[in-house]
């Protein structure tokens, strides 16, 4: 039976005969509002589902207004200032948005604030605040100092993102309610019955997503300055500290949140004081969440919960996110690896809503939305070949995107291409290597297809080398679970893994850090790769400078790397293989993004593969029965997806299980779901393709359309 349907559609007040002409379509037979949007009565009239989207947290002003002890907080750093005497005088919001962001007063900052000597790190107990700044007594001169401080939320932060990208000129400014008090949760439960009693025609309630946003802070020009998608700065307050502190046995400071700047991003090793200051908000906000969703059940509706604003504390690999009890998750799906992070989730039912959002900073004259669309649609659909959501949709303001109507058409095909993957799959699963690949980290599953990330979809400098492993591995034929450095000493390595994959800069928690100095982990992993096992290594593997090591792993790697300390002892000429089975598909220079220097050969079973000013960009080793390769770094391109495709099939020494389903051209992919005798075919880029293809033994040859998907009986 063909699928139809599955596509939720943003609509809008007078875009009624567009919606009318989008059910045929793209097969719309869901309408939703967006921020600033509302759905007329002729739009809830046309029989299709409606969802509703409500964030709790900014719902009533005129309450927030009343109560404003309730509004949200956070931690903020002032910049750092050098003292030139015995005293000096910080200004704490210089570089803040103040329409934003206020400093919180009303509480005793003497044990809610703290000043730091940020040149020997001791605490400065001496300071004052008058008139927005802070004066700090019995300084060195030319220290550094900086102060942190509590700061009220004086413009929920998403309402504010949208409202200056979209210029909404004079709307009011949303305040957003922390839900933590105990009569804040009563109103909230109040408000949710009333607003469900006055929406009789939703059938879906969308949470936009709970109660606490991740750190998004603006500067003194109302640009980002600080953005981290998993941050929890927002879930702060006295309150919820003193409930910590009854709880865990001990209190938290300023310094905890602030750590010396970094503001706890998930590129740091976790501390035991971060770790359980998650956990407590997990709790909390799980089980409020619950208590939310009964609510809208108790109604007779179905509650979803958009992956994206607001969702700290809502860890959806987390051990209390399943106790939310959510019908489905909605999130914005701008490439394979966001996909997977919303695709994998354990809930019933998973909803990407696809890149570009119909906002002005992409449908404007002059504007590329067929070029963005195509790009995100070209990554996201690997993904979904590996793990099928059952709806699409996108968001935003369809006035905008009607504009263009070869955007229109464009997503025309690609409805009907992501339906069609519904029904050749029908919920079986895809074939899959026979061995499993785990990516190795400090955090493990609770980051699931979230390594390498600042802000969502988002390219940064500092990560698309990493990144591109995981987005080449989000539609590879490969089962994918992430592993922590506890995970190994508590339970080992699983039975089923075939490779294991560590990734990142030297320091970082994707990395490992200081984890790499663990003589257990050390051993199990020498004693795993020696015995038959694969490991791959990006960027700095088991980097970490402890007993003359760099490259903790430098024996299974084959390869170590000079930071300096080492360099009177000579290093080897690198030896570089003429072929090998890994770069058999290379076509051109590789790609190593950011890439490594002074990498060398460790050792007499290394061999190069590529090589660049003396330092090996592409190298492997064998060690006892077991395979290692390293790699500089892995930026997402069809080449580099094929090199890391053979790269995981030579570790775990299984090259004959290659060409099981297999497009010979990298520019092509195969998926294949055996158990309804169903392959897809399919090109990744926007020039016409030819490729020789393998399917379960049998050969042929075909021709594919720019972007074009075709599926073939196995």
């Amino acid at each position: 039976m063909a699928i139809t349907g599955r596509f939720t559609l943003p609509g809008e007040t007078g875009m009624e005969p567009v919606i009318r002409q989008l059910v045929k379509d793209w097969g719309v037979d869901a309408v939703r509002d967006s921020d600033g949007t509302a759905l007329s009565q002729e739009i809830l009239d046309m029989g299709l589902q409606v969802y509703s989207t409500l964030c709790l947290v900014r719902h009533d002003n005129a309450w927030m207004k009343e109560h404003p002890q309730y509004r949200q907080q956070m931690y903020l750093t002032s910049d750092r200032v050098t003292a030139t005497g015995d005293t000096v005088e910080i200004d704490l919001m210089g570089r803040y948005f103040r329409e934003q962001l206020a400093p919180n007063t009303d509480v005793d900052i003497h044990r809610y604030w703290q000043a730091v000597d940020r040149t020997t790190g001791e605490n400065m107990p001496d300071f004052s605040y008058a008139d927005g700044k802070v004066t700090i007594r019995g300084t060195t001169p030319f220290h550094l100092y900086s102060v942190s401080f509590l700061a009220w939320q004086l413009w929920e932060p998403v309402s504010m993102y949208n409202h200056l990208t979209n210029d909404w000129g004079d709307r009011e400014h949303l305040l957003p309610m922390d839900v933590r008090y105990p009569e804040a949760q009563q109103h909230t439960l109040q408000m949710l019955r009333d607003w469900l009693k006055s929406h009789p025609k939703t059938d879906v309630v969308r949470f936009t997503t709970f109660f606490y946003q991740f750190d998004l802070i603006y500067n003194e020009a109302g640009k980002e300055r600080q953005v981290d998608w998993f941050g929890y700065l927002t879930t702060v307050s006295p309150y919820a500290m003193e409930q910590f502190e009854k709880e865990y046995g001990y209190a938290l400071t300023p310094e905890d949140f602030i750590d010396e700047g970094r503001f706890n991003t998930p590129f740091n090793n976790p501390t035991r004081r971060q770790l359980d200051w998650m956990a407590f908000n997990q709790r909390f906000v799980s089980d409020f969440a619950r208590q939310c969703v009964e609510v809208v059940h108790e109604y007779g509706r179905k509650a979803i919960m958009f992956l994206g604003d607001q969702w700290a504390g809502v860890e959806p690999y987390g051990p209390t996110f399943q106790n939310i009890g959510l019908d489905a998750v909605v999130g914005a799906a701008g490439d394979g690896v966001t996909t997977r992070m919303i695709a994998d989730i354990p809930v019933p039912e998973t909803e990407a809503r696809f890149y570009p959002y119909f906002f002005p900073d992409i449908f404007h004259e002059g504007g590329d939305p067929v070029g963005e669309g195509d790009k995100v649609w070209r990554q996201c659909r690997r993904a979904i070949m590996r793990s099928p959501m059952q709806r699409m949709g996108y968001g935003g303001y369809l006035s905008l995107a009607w504009k263009f109507p070869e955007f229109i058409d464009r997503v025309t095909g690609y409805s009907k291409q992501f339906r069609a993957i519904l029904e050749h799959s029908a919920g079986t699963k895809p074939y899959t290597a026979p061995f499993k690949v785990a990516v190795l980290n400090s955090w493990g599953h609770i980051r699931t297809w979230m390594t390498h990330q600042v802000a969502h979809s988002l390219w940064h400098q500092r990560c698309y080398s990493y990144l591109g492993a995981m987005e080449a591995l989000s539609g590879l034929p490969f089962e994918v679970e992430f592993l922590s450095f506890d995970d190994l000493r508590k339970n080992g390595i699983p039975k089923d893994v075939g490779v294991i994959l560590n990734a990142g800069d030297a320091g970082t928690s994707w990395s490992g850090g200081d984890n790499w100095a663990d003589p257990q982990i050390q051993a199990l992993l020498r004693e795993w790769v020696y015995n038959g096992g694969g490991f791959i290594g990006i960027g700095e593997p088991t980097a970490y400078l402890f007993q003359g090591s760099y490259f903790q792993l430098w024996d299974v790697l084959g390869v170590q790397k000079e930071v300096g300390f080492t360099a009177s002892i000579n290093k080897p000429i690198p030896k570089l293989a003429e072929k090998h089975f890994i770069t058999a598909d290379r076509t051109g220079p590789i790609d190593y993004g950011e890439g490594m220097s002074m990498i060398y050969q460790a050792g007499p079973a290394s061999l190069a593969l590529d090589v660049e000013n003396r330092s090996c960009c592409l190298n492997v080793n064998e060690y006892g029965r077991g395979r290692a390769v390293y790699m500089a770094g892995i930026p997402y391109d069809a080449q580099n997806t094929r090199i890391l495709l053979r790269a995981l099939y030579y570790a775990a020494s299984k090259e004959d299980a290659l060409c099981r389903f297999f497009a010979e051209n990298p520019q092509c992919e195969v998926t294949a779901y055996p158990e309804t005798k169903s392959a897809a075919v399919y090109n990744n880029s926007s020039e016409e393709q030819h490729t020789a293809l393998w399917l379960n033994g049998k050969q042929s040859e075909i021709t594919l359309a720019p972007l074009e998907c075709h599926w073939l009986e196995i």
